[in-house]
This record gives C-alpha cells, structure tokens and sequence, in this order.
C-alpha cells in the first residue's frame, strides 16, 4: 500500500501541482512571519543590549505615592546624589543622565521622525564613552550640539552646518560641531538623537541642577549586584530607585518582546486564513483524486486491501504531499522573511543591522504545519472512499450523495448559522470588550455554518444568473448546469474566496464606519478653526497660547491645560481651560444644568460625574498638587467624547496651584476661518517650530484615521495571500473538472460545440462559482462590519455605518476578476482536448 501510494503521487503530479502551491503559500506566509518578527526581535534585542554596555546600575528618581488629600509626586537627582553615587565603593565613575523630546527640522524645514522618536539629551564632559565622536568635537554653550551619525546621513547635515531645532520652546539654530555614533533604539527606528553639554540640556529640559537618571560604571572585578547593593545602603531610601545594566537590557529585550508579539499574532492570524483557504483546496483535490481513481481502489479492496490500508494509502499520498509543499514553502518563507526586513526600509521604518535569525522551531512549525493541515484535508475523503463497497465503486452506484447525507448537512449547516446568528446579535447588545469573545464566537459558528450549507446555496445563487448566461447561447447554459452539477465541489471552491472577501469586505465597513465617525466627533464637539500642539504629543509651555491669543487675525483662544488632583482620596485629572472663551470653541451636549467655567464653578462630563454621584449642583473638595484645598461646585454635566472628557474649570482658578503649568493643547479662532494662508501665520507667530503642529479639524479627523488606513492597506496585502490561494482552487476545480468530462467535451465538440465554444463555456463556468464566493463574502462583511459597529457604538456615540458601495462593486469586480484568469488554463486545455481520445477515456 504504501509503494501503491507513492506511485499515485508520482502518477499524478500535474494534478497534485496546486495542492503543493496552496500548502506552499500558506507555510511560507507562517515561516516567513516567524523569519521576520525572530530577526527584528533580535536585531532590536542586540542594538538595545549594546546601548547598557556603559552602564552597570542606573539610579532613578523614587516615586511618593499619593495617599489622602496628599498629591504624589516624583523625588530629583540633584547633584549631591551624583556626587555621593561617584564616590560609592565600587563605582569608578557616574554620569548624570538628562534627556527630553527635541525637534529637529530637516533642510525642508520639515520634522525629522515621527515626534516620538525625535530626542535629545546630554553629552557628558569632552569625551562620553556612550557616544562615539566620529568627526568633530565635544559641544559647548548653548549654541552648539551634536547630531547622530544615521540623522546626518538621512539629512546630509554635516559639522559646521546650523540647524533648527526647538526643545520645548522656541526655536534654536546651533551649529553642528560634532557627529556620533549610537546603540539607541529610537534612532535605529529611523528618530533622532541631538545632544547638548550638560549645563545647556539642563537648561533647554528646565531640569537645572538635576538629573533623569544617573548612571554608574562598576571598577574592575566588582559586580553589577555588588555595586547596586553598595548605592542603595549610601543613598537615601525612597528617594531613588536602582536598577542593574543587566536588568534594564533584560526588561528592554521583554519589552522588545512583547511589543513584536502583537505584529507576530497578527501576521500569523493571516497565515492561519491563507492555510484555512488552502484547507478546502487540498480537500477538495483529494476528494476529486479519490473519486477518479475509485475503481481503482475498489479493485484494492476486492483483492485483500482492509478500510484502513485504503485511507492510510491517501493520507500517506498527503504525508508525501505535504512534507514537499512544507520544504518548498519554508525556502519561500525564509526569502519572504528577508524581503519583509528589507521592505521596512523603504517605508521609512528601518531596522538595526543583523542575521537573518531562522529558528530551529521556524523550521519545526513550517514543517508540521504543512504536513498537519494537508493530512487532515485528505482524512475524510480517503476515509470516505474507503467506506464504499467493492462491487458499487466498480459500478459507479456511489457518485450521487444519499438523500441522507444531504438533509443531515443541511441541517447541521443550518443549526451552525443560526447559533452563529444569535450568538453575534447578542454580542451586539453587550458593552464594549465584553461583547469581544461572543463577537468572534459567532463570526466563526456562522462561517462554518454558510460553509456547510454553501452547496444548498449554491443552486438558487446560480440560477439567478441564467438570464444573462443564456446569452452566451449553449455555452452559457452548460456553464450554468456544469456549476450545479457538483454542488459540493462548488462549495469548497467558492468558500475559499468568500472567506478572504468576508474579511476584506467586514474590515472595509469598519473603517468607512469609524472614518465618518470620526469626522462627525471633530465637527460635532470642535467649533474652533485649530487646534495647536506638540509634536509628539507633550506638554506646550504657556507662552504659545499667549503668543496665538497675539496672533493676527486669531478672535478667540483657550489652553486645555491637564493637573493631577486628589478627589475623595482619589487621583483625578483637572482640565484647565479658558472660561471666557472654551464654550465659543467648543460644541458639547450638556446633559444638565449649562456649562458654565468660571471661578469655583466647573462642568464635569458624565462618565465622571456617574463615578462620584454628582449632578448640577453637587459639590466636593479637590486637593491640588501643591497640597491647597478648594471646594468646587458642578455648573453642569456634559456628554463626553473620545477628544474631550474631564473636569473643565477655569485656567486662572488652577493656575496659582501649578509650579509648572503646561498646556496639552491650544483651540484657536480666526476672523478668516481655516485655510493655508491662516495656518502659515500662525506657524509664523510661533516662529516655524518643528516641534509644534496646526491642524484644522479635517487635519485631526486624517491623523486619527491614517492608523485605520494604515491597518486596512496591510490587511490588504495580507489578504491578498489568501485570494491567491483561492484562485489556485479555482484553477484546481476547474482543472479536475475538465479532467473528469473529457468524454462529455469530446463528445460536445463532436456534435458541433466549436473549440471557442468549449472555452466559454469554462469560462463561463468559472466566473460564476467566482461571483457566486463573491456575493456571499461580501455578505458576509457587511453583517460582520455592522455586528462590529454596533459593539464600537457602545464606546462611541457619534458612530454610524456606512456602506463603501464603490468598494464593494470592487470587491465583486474582483470575484469577477478571478474567474476569469484562473480559468485561462483550464479553458485553454479543454479546448485542446483531442475530440476521439475524449470520447474513448472513461
């Protein structure tokens, strides 16, 4: 049995080709995943592991925590820490640490990076080990810095040049005097890394005669526990915090980790759906192998061959199968892996230098998940040869499906969709994540729900199209009758596109969905014409919001201004605004009494106000972070939204109570409304600073939705890997399919069906099992994209749906698409096919 398998398999390799290629695909997709999250994961792990070469136990600031009415509150390295870490025994030097966001402009005046990853810091004395100069020398005074060796080549920047940069203020042109090199992980990452003297960083961060961290090199022979050990019994307890070289390069790595685990599940989520598509197709080659060579078997049975030996023979046909589609797919994988790191270049997120990591489980994982999958797929239709008798296979008495076995899998199908059904309109009902689970419960019940009754589907959704196949005359009509002919086999064909357009189409309607959602928060709750902030998102020093309110052209301003509280012993942000002005700029359903700013009067949004019990008119105690205490009294209580929540009071109540006040944002009105010449003076007021951006309410609504935008085009690309594997069942089908009616062609062509006749009617036939996949996933994707809308309007009230009609005729242009170019080989062939050797086959 097991020489009759592997002669089966060598026999018949054409027919085998697209299974390999479908397994293929899918175990490439998985391996090449793990190729590229193993080797970014490591490359970041090892940059990263580098960067603490030069620090053996880091000192950072203790935390108070808040208790009572008491606000906590972060200690300071001052220098007398610095010095008393220095002369620690063990410690042969310290070097104090100060860092915070820098903006750097490139040459177009442009922000380099994404603001997140733009920083600065200090360089420590005339020659700090952690930063290798490459060209120039130290920096000194404030009108001097060094740039990192990656900036500089992005930018062409070289010592000598002045540059503009802002560091939480105005804008600043120092010269570069000095370029270096870095382990840093944010420059790898494509940011940037400025570095000023030590006194000057001090300066520029407002942490004068203080540190951020403090570093400390261990001498010769002492370790990194012996050093820790020895700070933290000479420094004050509680004040600071101790941490090994060791341990931070082992938290950084987890964190490192952890973040790629995210990328990597999702990757592998699409892998999963590449190789559930395949799934149906191996099955589907299997069942149709089987049943051509079911004489065959039939004879092995007569002569001795058990049940057991039957299907052990198919699946060992699918071991063979499946172990070569497994190697094949893990070479692609490997070379998938490597184009992806590269890819990441050109998307202007580059990764740190290193080896191509393939692990020894990559290769168990690729390998056991292509054979797997292929085995299973071909257990039940070996099983199911196996269990026809003898004498039947050898007449043929078998090729119809019993009365039986169709009602037991409509019903099962049935029972399938509408526990499906239910299960997703109940999670509707639930509020937010807890409708999560149940919602992806239900999607999967449903799906194999339709799956399972996608032949019963088959016949009404088909016949729907005989008006416009009649048409094509005899062609058309074969085509129709030929779709239905095997309703199951249509079934397991379709099912594999409508699962990759079930998705595309779901993922569409959300995002469509949460843009406009989206849009209408921006106008409903926003009625100023800008809204001004940092660039990575930080706090803006007050002085911008005086400079706007300067402005020319600007009517009306107000600071959103957050503060840390105490409230009935717990921490609660403030938000200061302007009174005079916040309620001109903003358009907020006030749910009861009026929102009213001013004084010891405050309007809280519902959320919170529901947390403490308040109401118009209720008041309470806060304790702000300087320790005073005030009673406060709710004007009004309005309903919050995803861009404005919180306890508003006035500015001039909350900032006497502020050491350091900052605003988050700024709302700004203009005579002219928006437009770029309004947003270029205003640019222009606050002195062109790459750090701080102006943006119009349709800026803020495209900013919030590029990361949708971002997800749908990957979601895109991914897909596309499983529309490629359904076009490969597609050709499969439609290859067997004419395999199986040589006869049936021979004799069409022998009456008179002329060989373009033959190929339209493939065509034909083809492009409605296409459409046919099509119309159901679409449908599919629409109900999951409503069930999923209806979760997220749980969470957010400006939510509605919207169906992209435009992209879902895309999506059916598509279906359509497909059944046209997976059938140009199966046509060509059938139309090839020699009319007197057809008629003779069997």
């Amino acid at each position: 049995m097991f020489r009759t398998a592997l002669r089966n398999v060598l026999a018949h390799k054409a027919r085998l080709l697209m299974t390999v290629l479908a397994v293929m695909l899918g175990v490439a997709f998985v391996s090449g995943t793990l190729v590229f999250t193993n080797t970014i994961s490591d490359a970041y792990q090892s940059k990263s592991a580098k960067g603490f070469d030069q620090v053996d136990v880091a000192v950072g600031p203790g935390f108070q925590d808040a208790e009572g009415d008491r606000v906590g509150k972060q200690h300071e390295l001052t220098e007398a820490l610095l010095d008393r870490s220095a002369e620690v025994p063990g410690a042969a030097s310290a070097v104090g640490v100060v860092q915070g966001f820098t903006a750097i402009a490139d040459k177009d005046g442009k922000l380099i990076g994404d603001g997140f990853s733009t920083q600065g810091g200090n360089y420590w004395g005339s020659e700090d080990p952690r930063y290798p100069l490459v060209d120039g020398h130290a920096p000194k005074g404030r009108g001097e810095f060094l740039i990192d060796s990656e900036t500089a080549q992005r930018t062409g920047y070289k010592v000598g040049d002045t540059v503009r940069l802002s560091v939480d203020g105005p804008v600043l042109t120092p010269k570069v005097t000095g370029i270096f090199t870095t382990d840093d992980g944010n420059v790898a990452a494509g940011g940037s890394l400025a570095l000023f003297d030590t006194a000057t960083a001090q300066k520029l961060f407002g942490k004068v005669g203080t540190y951020d961290e403090i570093d400390v090199k261990a001498e010769p022979g002492v370790t990194q526990a012996a050093l820790k050990a020895a700070l933290d019994k000479a420094l004050p307890k509680g004040a600071v915090e101790t941490t090994t070289g060791k341990q931070l390069a082992d938290d950084q790595a987890e964190t490192i980790a952890s973040s790629m685990s995210g990328l990597k599940q999702g990757l592998l989520v699409f892998a999963g759906i590449a190789l559930f598509v395949g799934t149906f197709i191996i099955a589907n080659t299997f069942t149709m192998l089987v049943a051509q060579r079911t004489k065959e078997l039939a004879l092995l049975r007569a002569v001795g061959a058990s049940r057991k030996q039957v299907t052990r023979s198919v699946l060992i046909e699918a071991f063979v199968v499946g172990a070569v589609a497994a190697a094949v797919g893990l070479v692609a994988g490997i070379g998938i892996g490597a184009g992806l790191r590269s890819l990441m270049g050109s998307f202007d997120a580059p990764v740190p230098d290193g080896p191509l990591v393939i692990t020894p489980g990559t290769v168990g994982a690729a390998l056991a998940v292509g054979i797997l999958v292929t085995v299973l797929a071909a257990w039940l239709p070996g099983r199911r040869a196996a269990k026809i008798p003898p004498v039947a296979a050898m007449g043929s008495l078998h090729a119809k499906a019993t009365t039986k076995s169709l009602v037991l899998r409509n019903t099962l199908g049935s029972l399938f969709s509408a526990a499906g059904v239910a299960v997703v309109l109940a999670a509707t009902t639930m509020d937010g994540s807890d409708g999560q689970a149940p919602m992806g419960l239900g999607a999967v019940l449903l799906i194999i729900g339709v799956f399972i009754l996608t032949p019963l589907l088959s016949r009404p959704l088909i016949a729907a199209a005989a008006p416009v196949l009649r048409v094509f005359g005899v062609s058309g009509k074969l085509a129709r009758q030929n779709s239905v002919r095997n309703p199951r086999r249509t079934a397991a064909t379709a099912s594999a596109l409508m699962i990759g357009l079930t998705l595309i189409t779901g993922m569409t309607v959300m995002a469509g969905s949460l843009q406009k959602s989206i849009d209408k928060m921006a106008s409903d709750a926003i009625k100023a014409d800008y809204v001004v902030s940092m660039a990575n998102g930080n706090a803006l020093s007050p002085d911008v919001a005086e400079k706007l309110e300067r402005a020319d052209g600007v009517t009306a301003t107000s600071p959103m201004r957050n503060a840390v509280s105490r409230i009935d012993g717990e921490t609660e942000f403030l938000t200061g605004v302007s009174g005079a002005t916040f309620g001109e700029l903003t358009d907020l359903e006030v749910e009861q009494g009026s929102f009213r700013v001013g004084g010891t009067d405050v309007t809280v949004d519902d959320e919170t106000a529901a947390s403490h019990g308040w109401k118009a008119g209720s008041s309470f105690t806060v304790a702000y972070e300087d320790g005073r205490k005030q009673r406060l009294t709710v004007a009004g209580v309005y309903q919050g939204n995803e861009m404005i929540s919180g306890i508003m009071l006035d500015t001039a109540t909350l900032a006497p109570h502020q050491q350091d006040p900052a605003d988050m944002l700024v709302m700004v009105r203009t005579s002219g409304g928006p437009s770029d010449a309004v947003a270029g003076k205003l640019e222009k007021a606050l002195g062109t600073n790459p750090a701080i951006k102006v943006q119009d309410k349709q800026d803020l609504s495209n900013e919030i939705a590029q990361m949708f935008t971002l997800m749908l085009n990957m979601l895109y690309g991914l897909l596309a890997m499983a529309v490629i594997v359904a076009v490969l069942g597609v050709i499969n089908t439609l290859a067997m399919s004419v395999f199986e009616r040589s006869q049936e062609i021979g004799m069409l062509r022998a009456i008179g069906l002329d060989r373009r006749g033959v190929k339209r009617m493939v065509r034909l036939e083809s492009l409605v099992i296409s459409l046919f996949g099509g119309v159901l996933g679409i449908g599919l994707g629409v109900f999951f994209g409503w069930a999923a809308g209806e979760l997220l309007g749980s969470r957010m009230a400006t939510y509605e749906l919207v169906l992209p009609w435009t992209r879902m005729a895309v999506f059916l242009l598509l279906a359509a698409v497909v059944g046209v170019l997976a059938a140009l080989w199966p046509a060509r062939r059938a139309a090839r096919l020699n009319m007197l050797t057809a008629i003779k086959s069997e």
